[in-house]
């Protein structure tokens, strides 16, 4: 293959980014995107407690259940298929996930700080907003620095010519075992908050 063809496939194969997009659907992506960050930009401006708690604790739950549903239902299932069934299903799946997951994680992150500075709480004084603090800054490192890199992995695999399959299961495998860790993470600091408010 010459040089200029081989310049041709590479112009007319879509760059990741837009392929996660067209696979994860326009509307959800967009949805995905703005209805969580217009949610908290509305709390913040309206100055409600109220709501920037409802925003703070929805999509702290959704985030959760989100991450508890890939560990204890997906992975589990995920192991009993096939390497190629496998690969199918996450070709549908790591689009959403790239999107929705990343704006959950803020949002409540970015919440969850104004709401305990709000009530007086954002101090290393206080022990469980220490233990807040190692467990967010756990939850950003997995989230951010193992889990959404191994989905861009999984995914320019999906759309390579020659996909590794085996790759593609070993990398979900992982992600939905490290997401039932999240998820549990989640819920102790679900408990520190409890405890911090009181």
């Amino acid at each position: 293959m010459d040089h200029e063809s081989d310049m041709n496939i590479r112009a007319q194969r879509p760059s990741t980014f837009s392929a996660i997009l067209q696979l994860g659907g326009p509307v959800f992506v967009v949805l995905a995107i703005v209805l969580p960050n217009v949610a908290l930009g509305v709390a913040m401006a309206l100055g409600s407690w109220t709501w920037l708690n409802y925003v703070h604790v929805m999509a702290g739950a959704l985030w959760t259940g989100a991450d508890l549903f890939m560990g204890v239902v997906i992975g589990p299932v995920m192991r009993t298929t096939e390497p190629r069934q496998r690969a199918d299903f996450f070709k549908r799946l790591i689009p959403k996930m790239t999107f929705l997951m990343p704006m959950l994680a803020t949002v409540t992150i970015i919440g969850g700080i104004v709401l305990a500075q709000r009530i007086g709480k954002l101090t290393a004084e206080n022990p469980w907003m220490v233990g807040a603090w190692v467990i967010t800054v756990g939850l950003i490192i997995l989230g951010f620095g193992v889990l959404l890199p191994n989905e861009i992995r999984i995914f320019k695999q999906l759309i390579s010519p020659t996909p590794d399959v085996d790759r593609i299961g070993r990398l979900g495998m992982q992600n939905a075992r490290l997401a039932g860790i999240q998820g549990l993470l989640q819920v102790v600091i679900i408990f520190v908050m409890a405890n911090l408010r009181f």
